[in-house]
Order: C-alpha cells, then sequence, then structure tokens
C-alpha cells in the first residue's frame, strides 16, 4: 500500500492584533487552518450551546417522561452494546434518579443474541420487568417492529437516536433524532448520548417549572454534572466534534481533570496508566473508550454499564479491572483473528493479480464481537473498503464494514442489495461504518457483488492513503509549552482534526520497545534541536528504520515519573528521499 503525505500548510504568522491575546500564535494559525477566523466561534462555555427548544419532538418526549415520574411508572431504558449506548444508558438512569424517580432500569441487548435495538425479541424480554414506558437510547430510529410489539403490550416508546432513519419510522410516542429530515436542529453530529441529555435537560426545566423539585423536597440537579459521559461517549462513537459538540465535550473533560467525574470513568483512565487531570480526547476514544467496548464485545455491556453507575470508588475499580481483562482478551483475540487474516491474503491468488478493491474476508471461527476491530485493522493496513464475516448460526453470517474516505459504505450496502434482492438479510449504518447480516451460502456471491459495486465508485488514487499534514513546525515552535497548547486547544476529533505535522529528520538512535513500537531519537535536518519520538505498532510495517525519514507526527507531552517532556508522537515514517 502506497501512503501519501499531502500538507496543507497552517496560514502564516497573523498580522498584528489579529491573533487572540491569550492563544497561542501556532494555535491560531491551526485553528484558521480549519476554517476559524472568528474567536467567537472557539467559545467553549455551556451558554454557548444551541438551545433544547430547537429539537423537534424533545417536548413531546418530556410530556411522556413528565407523566412517567407523576404517575410513579416503571421506565425501562433500552440501550445499544458500544461506549455511546453505555453512556446514553447510565446518563438516563441517573438523571432520573437525580430527579427523584426510583422506578426506572436498564436493558441491553446481548448483541450475540438478539442484535441491535429494540427488536420484537427484546420486547418479550423486556416483559419481565413490566415497564410503562420504554425509552431507547443511541438506537430505535429503524426499530418498526420493535415499538410495535410493545405498543401492543400497552407500553409507551420513547425513542431518542442519532442515526439516518430508513423509509419508514417507528410509530412511537415520541420520537427525537436531531438526523430526522424535518428536525431543525441546527447540529446533526449529537451523539446518542447528546441526544438524550438534551431530552433529560429539557425535561429538568419542564420539571422545575412545574414544582417538581420543591414538592419532592430535593434540590434542582445540576446536569452539568454528567457531562462527562456525554464527553466520553461523544468522542468514543467518533461524531464530529463541530462546534456545539466541542463545548460538551470540552466541558466534561474540565471535570474529569478536574475529579469531579463519575468514579468509573476515573478508574477506567487510572486503569490505563492515563493521568485523569490531563485526560483529553484521545485518552477518551483510545483508553476508555475500547475497555467499555470489550464488555459490549465480548460478553456483555452490562458490566461496562454497572461500572459507570457506581458511585463507590471500590466497586468501580473492581468493575473497571474486570473491564480491563475482557480487553485483554479481545486483544488477544484480534491479534489471532488479523494474523489469520493477513494468511488470507497472503495465500490470495486472484486471476488479475490484485486484491479486490472491496474486501470480503471470513473464518467461521471469527468472534462476532471482534469482526469491526478486525475489519479496522485490514483497512488502514491496505486502504480499501472491508467486510469482515462471521458465523452467527443458522447458516448466516454477520458481516461489518469498514470504509475509507470518499466511499459511503451503506450506500453502497443498498446498491447491492438492488442488484441482487434478497442477498442481504438485512443492514444499515452510515457513511464509514456499516453492519449486515447475509446466508452463508451467498457469500461468494455477495463478495464479487460487493467489489464490482466499489470499483463503480472509486479509481485507482482512492487506494492509496493520505495523510494530511499541517506542514512543518518551526525548530523555535518544538517546545513543551507549543504541545501543552495544542492539547489544551481542543477538543480535537473527528471534523476538527488534531494538529498532523511532518518533516524530514536524521535519527540519532532507535530501538524497539514493547515488541511493535519504536523510540527514537531525531533531529531535523534543518535544524540542530534533539528530539525523543516514538512510532507506535510500526515494527511490522518497517522492520528497519533508515538513518533519515519523512515522518508525519503530532505533537505530544510525554509524562514519565510525574515529569513532562516533549515527545513527537509519529503516525507515519518512510525513508526520506535525496
Amino acid at each position: 500500500m502506497l501512503t501519501q503525505i499531502v500538507r496543507h500548510p497552517i496560514p502564516s504568522e497573523p498580522e498584528p492584533g489579529d491573533c487572540p491575546g491569550d492563544v497561542n500564535p501556532l494555535l491560531w494559525r491551526i485553528y484558521r487552518s480549519r476554517g476559524i477566523d472568528d474567536a467567537r466561534e472557539l467559545e467553549r462555555e455551556l451558554g454557548a450551546l444551541i438551545p433544547p427548544a430547537q429539537m423537534a419532538g424533545l417536548d413531546a418526549a418530556v410530556v411522556e417522561l413528565a407523566a412517567a415520574l407523576e404517575g410513579g411508572q416503571r421506565i425501562l431504558v433500552i440501550g445499544d452494546f458500544d461506549a455511546d449506548g453505555a453512556t446514553s444508558c447510565a446518563l438516563a438512569v441517573l438523571a432520573l434518579r437525580a430527579f427523584g424517580h426510583h422506578e426506572v432500569d436498564f436493558l441491553v441487548p446481548n448483541r450475540f443474541e438478539f442484535g441491535y435495538g429494540l427488536t420484537p425479541e427484546i420486547v418479550e424480554v423486556a416483559r419481565a420487568r413490566a415497564p410503562d414506558l420504554i425509552v431507547t437510547v443511541d438506537n430505535g430510529v429503524s426499530s418498526v417492529a420493535g415499538v410495535a410489539a410493545a405498543k401492543a403490550l400497552g407500553w409507551r416508546v420513547v425513542v431518542t437516536d442519532h442515526h439516518l432513519a430508513g423509509a419508514v419510522l417507528p410509530d412511537a410516542d415520541a420520537l427525537v433524532n436531531p438526523n430526522l429530515p424535518d428536525n431543525p436542529f441546527p447540529s446533526k453530529a449529537l451523539a446518542g448520548v447528546g441526544v438524550i441529555f438534551y431530552v433529560l435537560v429539557g425535561l429538568r426545566s419542564h420539571l422545575r417549572a412545574a414544582g417538581w423539585f420543591e414538592r419532592k423536597a430535593i434540590a434542582v440537579p445540576n446536569m452539568a454534572e454528567l457531562l462527562d459521559l456525554v464527553a466520553l461517549g461523544t468522542v468514543a462513537d467518533v461524531v464530529p466534534l463541530d462546534r456545539n459538540n466541542r463545548i460538551l465535550v470540552h466541558q466534561g473533560l474540565l471535570r474529569i481533570r478536574s475529579g469531579r467525574c463519575r468514579p468509573g470513568i476515573t478508574a477506567l483512565l487510572q486503569i490505563a496508566g492515563r493521568n485523569p487531570a490531563r485526560a483529553g480526547s484521545a485518552d477518551m476514544g483510545f483508553a476508555v473508550g475500547p475497555r467499555l467496548n470489550a464488555a459490549g464485545r465480548i460478553d456483555d455491556m452490562s458490566l461496562g454499564i454497572d461500572c459507570l453507575l457506581s458511585d463507590d470508588a471500590d466497586e468501580a475499580h473492581r468493575l473497571a479491572s474486570e473491564l480491563d481483562r475482557l480487553n485483554r482478551e479481545r486483544r488477544s483475540i484480534e491479534d489471532q483473528m488479523k494474523t489469520q487474516a493477513e494468511t488470507i491474503l497472503g495465500d490470495w491468488t486472484p486471476d488479475d493479480g490484485e486484491l479486490p478493491w472491496g474486501l470480503c474476508l471470513y473464518r467461521e471461527d471469527w468472534h462476532q464481537g471482534v469482526i469491526g476491530i478486525l475489519a479496522s485493522r485490514i483497512k488502514e493496513r491496505y486502504h480499501r473498503p472491508v467486510i469482515a464475516f462471521a458465523a452467527a448460526g443458522d447458516g448466516v453470517l454477520k458481516g461489518s464494514a469498514r470504509s475509507i474516505s470518499g466511499l459511503h459504505i451503506r450506500d453502497v450496502l443498498d446498491e447491492v442489495a438492488a442488484r441482487e434482492p434478497g442477498l442481504l438479510q438485512k443492514f444499515g449504518g452510515h457513511a464509514m461504518a456499516a453492519g449486515l447480516s447475509i446466508p452463508q451460502s451467498g457469500f461468494d456471491s455477495f463478495a464479487r457483488l460487493f467489489d464490482e459495486v466499489v470499483r463503480s465508485h472509486l479509481c485507482d488514487d482512492d487506494l492509496r492513503a493520505v495523510i494530511h499534514s499541517d506542514g512543518p513546525v518551526p525548530e523555535v515552535e518544538l517546545t513543551l509549552d507549543t504541545a501543552r497548547a495544542i492539547h489544551d486547544g481542543g477538543p480535537w476529533g473527528q471534523g476538527f482534526s488534531e494538529p498532523i505535522f511532518d518533516d524530514h529528520f536524521e535519527v540519532v538512535s532507535s530501538r524497539v520497545v514493547g515488541k511493535k513500537h519504536w523510540k527514537l531519537v531525531v533531529r531535523p535536518v534543518t535544524g540542530s534541536q534533539v528530539l525523543d519520538a516514538i512510532a507506535f505498532n510500526a515494527v511490522e510495517v518497517l522492520p528497519t528504520v533508515p538513518g533519515r525519514v519523512h515522518a508525519a507526527y503530532r505533537l505530544d507531552q510525554n509524562e514519565w515519573q510525574g515529569r513532562l517532556s516533549l515527545q513527537l508522537r509519529f503516525e507515519y515514517l518512510e525513508e526520506a528521499t535525496p
């Protein structure tokens, strides 16, 4: 696979008076390169959030929830088995309890038995809880049959979701989703946890106006206390960090750094070796999120939700330790599956001498909960859309798809389904990821048709990975202060990318650490400063390090024995051409 570093140099030095006085000049130039030229767009106070009143469907949801609270009715929250679903579940339960309502519980479908969302099968499981009101979080917009089954039992249903809707909407008593075509809410990027947060903010306002908290003799809850969960779910779900999401994530991170967060989040950070006092988006996305997700991938997401709900630090640490164990198990399974996938690809003998552009992989013994990560890893290695399949029983294969920039994977599956009706039993997703089920007997036919459709949408250049760089950092700005300013200048994430720079370096020394990573000492070829660098998971791709490299890197703060130092985190490196 060829990788190309494409520079989009950050603007030159700002004119005198152009840069806000409290913003690092390099950081301000980075902001400008991301389309921000007014300091007011950097505002991260809660008062700058889009008001809940602009969310269509929210008032109807509030009416249903308020009636359930007034009547002391049983509320059952139906979540999803990923980090967004877990944080959404925990937030809903915690908020309703803080409102003085204790007839609230949650249920998360086991992905291996019931699949995703509010299905008729999950409604049957829920009958034992005898709910009066079902509230879905991070799912439900496609649960037409499940909502109908719940309504047939006399239950009311409030759907809160952020996924794209199908042609038919569920007949829920209230449906809140900023991505419905007729919803005027300006931010379409809210994660599921952001949607339920907005609903509960609206519910609090309604209850306060109705005198609920006075009658219950409880203090009006501060909803900001739940923003740690919003930050975690938003980052882990890799939704675009538009201005509204940046505010939510920033405020949540502030709470985490100050120690005012759920004990479970603190425990997960600590068990991952991260300092909660310096927690950033990357810690949520690469340390806490994967450990939380491991519960849903390997066992039962209820474990992750219990960790987030716990008010006891010791119990939270015990649950976080179990999540860490599951994550290590997940990594072991992933490594084995990746080795098997590489063997399949190494033995591939295609007629035209190249791998399919749309790549389908399957082994009967692959783990259903890990195929999504496997598809991501193979996509990163070969830079083409990948679907990894596992056996689901009864002659059915479940697949998890990951795409590359420029190819909407759900639309591709829609086209495959249209070309050969019946080949896909069900599918859903969005631009970069999707899930599907096919008959095991149809794997070869599906793989051929998938490749055909992918080829019709891509060209040769699309199969070349591109790293978008902000250019080199002037040597005078290669400092710990600059790294700190960038870290604090986020939150960074999808749609508001953390700066990646590139430059040519002389390699002073190199050694392998942790069997997979390169630990380096480098010097810019145009400078004299000697710098520490780390290239994670690079040994497999680059078994030896040449004397001069071209590298794409981030400025990082490395913490060792309580001391911070500047470190370049190499995202990609190759031998430098003369």
